[in-house]
């Protein structure tokens, strides 16, 4: 008798193991096979690779906790006590990580309203750079000197960003000095050929040249003129040697910081 119930019980339970096991290797699969199925959707779609990334991994990760959860169910493990206790872990870790929590949902942000993309140059944090890429926890900056900043998302994505890509133009404010005893036609006239000559200088919208300040020791010229993002830096540094040497060539002088001293006598 105790053998047949023996028997029984192993046969039942043997089952039910079985099917167990099947059920996570085909949910296990099944998930993966998803996740694919998803990214090659979203490919199709053009979306963005950090995103479709991020999707994918939260699928799949759903879906094995799903598949834990129906193994669990039909091996007698009851389920309302596994969710709470699930509950209860995920309350403790998500206390323990309130900063990695508000970087993941800052990452979250980052992806899904796209302030910057892969490639654009940024200013964030107090940090420059070229973005190398978007993360879930960190957005990954390569500043002009070569060194790698790993920014955390949350505070960027409550913080001013500045994007120097996004726009296809660029406009390139310059300060140029003449002395007081110098002509301003003839400043104005060099500064003019200087940026007419310049291909990569745009003239739409016109350059403007300007007197912008009577300073103590010199008269200054603001030059502001638009050209491609990509030319910013280029232009600026060009134009800033081209001005030197066309001045010295015309005879415009660029003052040094100078100050009246009188001196007074006073008799013995």
């Amino acid at each position: 008798m105790q053998s047949a119930r023996l028997t029984e019980l192993a046969v039942t339970y043997g089952v039910n193991l079985l099917l167990a096991l099947a059920v996570l290797l085909v949910g296990l699969w099944l998930s993966g096979w998803l996740g694919r199925r998803l990214d090659a959707y979203m490919q199709r779609l053009n979306v963005d690779v950090t995103l479709r990334s991020f999707l994918r991994s939260l699928m799949s990760l759903a879906l094995k906790v799903l598949v834990i959860i129906t193994v669990a169910s039909m091996l007698g493990v009851a389920t309302t006590s596994f969710i709470a206790v699930l509950g209860a872990a995920g309350l403790a870790v998500g206390l323990a990580l309130q900063g990695s929590l508000s970087n993941f949902a800052g990452g979250v942000l980052l992806i899904v309203f796209k302030p910057y993309r892969v490639g654009d140059f940024v200013e964030m944090q107090g940090q420059s750079g070229t973005v190398q890429s978007i993360q879930i926890l960190y957005t990954v900056l390569k500043t002009p000197d070569n060194k790698t900043v790993f920014v955390p998302n949350g505070p960027v994505a409550n913080s001013n960003i500045v994007n120097f890509s996004t726009e296809a133009t660029r406009r390139v404010d310059m300060v140029f000095s003449i002395s007081y005893g110098s002509s301003i036609d003839l400043a104005r006239q060099t500064l003019d050929a200087l940026v007419r000559a310049d291909g990569r200088v745009l003239q739409v919208p016109a350059p403007v040249i300007v007197v912008g300040e009577l300073a103590d020791s010199a008269v200054n010229f603001r030059v502001r003129v638009w050209t491609a993002t990509g030319d910013y830096w280029p232009v600026y540094f060009d134009m800033q040697e081209r001005v030197k040497k066309r001045f010295d060539e015309v005879g415009l002088s660029i003052p040094f910081p100078q100050r009246d001293v009188h001196l007074r006598t006073v008799a013995t």
